[in-house]
């Protein structure tokens, strides 16, 4: 039996506190601005877009974050294809997810693959362009490489990116750094490594950060004080829950990944893109894969049910139609 006078663990603290700040925030607003769903499409693999499409829709989302697959001049998607489908099923795109592997790796210390990845971003930033996107996910070393090639990628990485930065300006995209857990990256793991990225590069052209939840639980102290500490750069938020599947088949607080976003005004500034992959290590595999069709309109069904029911109660709980979200 826990002894009553002991206090409140840190986390329960931090929680109150985060609460707190919301409620003073939006204590009696008869409804919150609604945040922007949105679905990462990179992981129902070689399923046709037009058949992803209409699950998204079928479940109320409205924006895809695309898959960047420009790997060269003969390969991608069509833009005038995509924006037909898109009228279609009435979506937008959100933004343009960047897949960085060791083929096209910014921090790589082989001067061709570094050239890689620049005509990569180049043909994904025209790609962004050509179908509304508003951002371009950017990943400064090579996904599915967790052990670091030696004490300057992360110098090279800065540097490659520089050389493109400018055309993230003449395109209208917004170039987003993600962080990722350490298990499948060597650098860049937090918010806060992701901030130092962004000031080395030193480019208004790459400004903001695509955070990950599932990464987020994994490496910050506290990713619900992360979200609000960094809220103002982050643009986008891919959303998993704890164990990376769909949301409400793990113990992440819902409501209080909600509430941190509310608190630095975050729908009027950015996307919650669901990308839940299940657990493991690189994810990369699935890119080329043929999933169950039923797999998927089960995840992307009970993530938007349990995101909306989340929003719903943290709504009703400034409105004081309840004490508390539960």
């Amino acid at each position: 039996m826990i002894s009553k006078g002991v206090g409140m663990q840190a986390f329960e603290v931090s929680r109150e506190n985060i609460v707190a700040r919301f409620r003073g925030k939006w204590e009696g607003e008869r409804n919150l601005p609604p945040l922007r769903l949105s679905w990462s499409n990179w992981s129902f693999g070689q399923e046709p877009l037009g058949v992803s499409l209409a699950r998204l829709a079928a479940n109320g989302i409205r924006h895809v974050e695309l898959h960047g697959n420009r790997y060269g001049p003969d390969l991608g998607y069509d833009a005038r294809e995509v924006r037909s489908l898109l009228a279609d099923h009435d979506m937008k795109v959100s933004g343009v997810c960047g897949i960085f592997s060791e083929d096209n790796d910014l921090s790589s210390n082989r001067g061709h693959v570094r050239q890689r990845a620049i005509e990569y971003i180049r043909r994904n930033l025209e790609l962004a362009h050509e179908v509304g996107a508003e951002y371009l996910l950017i990943v400064p070393g090579a996904v599915g490489r967790p052990r670091p090639i030696d004490p300057y990628e992360f110098d090279r990485s800065v540097e490659t990116l520089r050389l493109v930065a400018d055309e993230f300006i003449q395109s209208g995209i917004k170039g987003a750094v993600e962080p990722i857990r350490s298990a499948e990256v060597s650098f860049c793991h937090t918010l806060a490594e992701a901030e130092a990225y962004i000031e080395a590069v030193g480019h208004t052209g790459v400004r903001h950060i695509n955070a990950d939840v599932y990464h987020m639980v994994s490496e910050e102290t506290n990713p619900y004080e992360a979200l609000v500490t960094h809220g103002e750069r982050i643009i986008n938020l891919h959303l998993a829950d704890t164990n990376r599947r769909a949301l409400g088949h793990g113990v992440l607080d819902v409501d209080l990944v909600l509430m941190a976003l509310h608190c630095t005004g975050y729908a009027q500034r950015g996307y919650c893109t669901g990308e839940p992959l299940g657990p493991g290590g690189a994810p990369y595999p699935a890119l080329f894969g043929r999933p169950d069709p039923a797999e998927l309109d089960a995840l992307v069904s009970s993530t938007a049910e349990t995101f909306r029911k989340r929003e719903r109660a943290v709504s009703e709980s400034v409105r004081g139609l309840t004490e508390r979200p539960r």
